[in-house]
């Protein structure tokens, strides 16, 4: 047994009453030390444990030089706060490197993470001190982690729907943000409010693809006729082949600029055909009309109108031939606004910031053509579309028709 265990075996009561008797009887003896020996025995202790005690009184009352009780006290108690605070900053320190970039209060599990690493060499307590957790929450987690029966509600319906959102992101080509990944888990059946999945895909450190600036391609021709303005920025017909709108844009490649141009039914949004291209020449976008005209057979001067911007391939005399051959009437924004094309510009940009981008550089035409083929399956029939009420434009379509049967045979 160490000194100060066997100096803790004696109550404050004990120790001073000991030093008190020394003070009154030392006078009946020939020394101070005859009446220590004379005492201590009756006490329990040994001299020298008597003896100690007697110093430190003296030096408490000022009879003797030396630290007193209060002053040893107090320099244990600056002693621990030093040894408290150094390792508190080392436990920062370590913390700071492990946590990285991060908000104002590190996540849970980042923290229960740390804990882990290091609880060998400062233990739980002293590092639920400086960071801000519970030791609680710590050990309730390693609890659940054992039996995941014991995680609340909240927790066990989290764990169940991180993997679901997870997935429905990386089926709609990692583009998805909150609100379209929200409707996607609607239309499956799941029920949960939208801050839930917003939460969640925080928490997993996923994100929707974000657009970024828009480049100019278009070179207007002033030089040839033009056709009037018949849309006037209302892109949204009332049914299927009534309003077209082409636009191209172009996307860099290791093997140069490959041009694509798109042709959208704009009452879902869909795109009807498009067409990848070496040249911006009228052959490029004459043929992405072509597929158009094949795949949907509009009614020849069924009232369909065919919109785009001044671009001169668009007012090009063969690309106006061809859409008087089909009966198609033709219709080209104003000069100078930049809401001329505003759908197909908004195609365009979704095309560059949901492919182009996200699954760039490109190596060549083939590759490109590949990807595009992908991309406009997965946005015609999978894709969800806000403006037609967070459903896929082939499925607008569908609902179309069947509401229009429907009425041909109640009629």
């Amino acid at each position: 047994m160490t000194k100060s265990k066997m100096a803790n075996r004696y109550s404050p009561e004990v120790r001073a009453r000991a030093v008190r008797m020394v003070f009154e009887h030392q006078g009946s003896y020939e020394t101070q030390a005859g009446a220590i020996a004379a005492i201590a025995p009756k006490i329990g202790c040994i001299p020298q444990t008597l003896r100690e005690w007697v110093k430190q009184a003296e030096k408490d009352s000022g009879m003797r030089d030396g630290v007193t009780t209060e002053e040893r006290d107090r320099i244990k108690t600056l002693e621990r706060e030093v040894r408290e605070l150094r390792q508190a900053n080392e436990i920062l320190r370590k913390a700071s490197a492990y946590f990285c970039a991060g908000g104002t209060r590190p996540p849970t599990e980042a923290m229960i993470a740390f804990i882990e690493d290091q609880r060998v060499v400062y233990g739980v307590e002293s590092i639920c001190r400086v960071l801000p957790i519970a030791p609680s929450t710590y050990y309730h987690r390693l609890a659940c982690l054992a039996d995941p029966s014991k995680a609340s509600a909240r927790h066990q319906r989290d764990t169940e729907l991180c993997p679901v959102i997870q997935r429905v992101w990386d089926e709609n080509y990692q583009v998805y943000g909150v609100r379209k990944a929200w409707h996607q888990l609607k239309r499956e059946g799941y029920t949960l409010a939208r801050c839930t999945v917003e939460r969640l895909m925080k928490q997993i450190g996923i994100r929707g693809a974000v657009r970024g600036k828009v480049v100019k391609t278009t070179i207007p021709d002033t030089s040839a006729p033009c056709p009037r303005d018949k849309v006037n920025r209302v892109f949204r017909a009332p049914a299927p082949n009534l309003l077209w709108v082409s636009d191209f844009t172009y996307v860099s490649t290791w093997q140069g600029f490959i041009y694509v141009a798109f042709v959208i039914d704009t009452f879902a949004d869909r795109i009807i055909r498009w067409r990848v291209s070496r040249s911006a020449k009228t052959d490029f976008v004459l043929d992405a009309l072509e597929q158009a005209l094949h795949d949907r057979r509009p009614v020849q001067r069924g009232g369909l109108v065919h919109h785009s911007d001044r671009g001169g391939q668009y007012l090009s005399i063969r690309y106006t031939e061809r859409l008087a051959e089909a009966g198609i009437e033709p219709s080209v924004g104003s000069v100078g606004d930049s809401y001329d094309n505003a759908l197909a510009e908004t195609i365009n940009g979704l095309y560059k910031t949901e492919l182009v981008h996200r699954q760039g550089p490109w190596r060549n035409m083939q590759d490109l053509e590949m990807a595009t083929l992908g991309w406009v399956d997965w946005f015609n029939h999978r894709r969800l579309l806000g403006p037609i009420g967070n459903i896929p434009p082939a499925e607008a379509e569908e609902n179309f028709y069947a509401q229009r049967d429907v009425l041909d045979m109640v009629a």
